[in-house]
């Protein structure tokens, strides 16, 4: 008889796994950094980039002619940005723009949507189109308005003015009425995208909850105040928070058509005092630094807001 042969005692040879599941697995995790990834390389090239420019530019002393060399002077822009008269007028007349922003744009809009919450909805709507209007128009056309309403003897607001014994004489050349007069078509302005922001956080607040508080028994006054303002202070906050970041770049053009900064430096702002230095005395040095601080200041301000906002503000979870 013949020996049985040996059976073969290895491990057949293993199939290999199957990568479909994980390579869509990987895919999936990869997908979403594809679709943002053409608006991230645009964030890199058109901010990112020109900001990292920017801070270094500020270290050295350059006229921006391409033939003239880059001398290296470390901090010392920064000094004499800090030092500069011009730049201390312009951070205060910054703050009273931004004061002058809170209440055109937070204060007097809620004012206005409290009171139009009976009206009706055609009504409503009607209202909202006339106030918006003026934030809808360039700055160019509206500055060439305000000029001749104010024009010194055939303005129309000289003249009202004059008939109430008023002189207001050329309020763009007066050093105590430049800054007013900016500030009073800026908030003529913005009162607009102000009252359409308020409008739209009063919108999405359920009036179930103001019928709730008047069974109980409470006022309107006690319901605007514990309710609706509470339930508005998102909106609220946002909008205090772009009073403070874009004030000075809405009142850029205004300054720079109407006043120039001036007289002297009575109506200016920080961004127009950059550009002044940027883009007319041509010393991108001192400019690149005054960006540099405006940026970290700025950036700071942001950052304490949006801390602040997470505390005060209340949402209807």
């Amino acid at each position: 008889m013949f020996a049985p042969t040996p059976s073969n005692t290895s491990a057949p040879a293993s199939e290999p796994e199957d990568e479909g599941p994980r390579a869509r697995r990987r895919s999936v995790r990869v997908a979403p950094y594809l679709y943002v990834a053409p608006a991230l390389l645009l964030l890199g090239i058109w901010t990112y980039r020109p900001l990292i420019e920017t801070i270094q530019l500020s270290f050295y002393d350059w006229n921006m002619l391409p033939t003239s060399p880059k001398t290296f002077v470390g901090v010392q822009n920064y000094l004499d940005v800090l030092a500069l008269p011009d730049m201390q007028q312009a951070v205060v007349n910054t703050g009273v723009y931004v004061l002058a922003a809170l209440v055109f744009l937070v204060a007097v809009p809620t004012v206005i949507v409290l009171l139009a919450r009976g009206i009706g909805r055609r009504a409503s709507m009607a209202y909202q189109a006339i106030i918006f209007l003026p934030y809808l128009m360039t700055p160019v056309a509206t500055t060439a308005v305000w000029r001749w309403l104010f024009a010194e003897e055939t303005g129309l607001i000289s003249r009202w003015a004059a008939g109430v014994g008023v002189d207001l004489g050329n309020v763009f050349r007066d050093p105590d009425l430049s800054l007013w007069a900016i500030i009073a078509i800026l908030g003529w302005q913005m009162i607009g995208f102000g009252v359409l922001m308020v409008t739209a956080g009063h919108t999405g607040i359920s009036p179930d909850y103001a019928a709730a508080a008047s069974v109980d028994g409470a006022t309107e006054s006690y319901t605007v105040r514990r309710v609706i303002l509470p339930l508005l202070s998102p909106t609220l906050v946002f909008l205090g928070l772009m009073s403070i970041l874009l004030v000075a770049q809405w009142s850029f053009p205004l300054i720079d058509i109407l006043t120039g900064g001036g007289p002297g430096a009575s109506s200016t702002n920080v961004y127009h005092v950059l550009y002044e230095y940027g883009f007319q005395s041509f010393d991108s040095g001192i400019a690149a630094a005054a960006g540099t601080l405006f940026f970290v200041a700025f950036g700071l301000i942001a950052t304490l807001f949006v801390e602040l906002s997470e505390r005060v503000s209340f949402y209807d979870d």
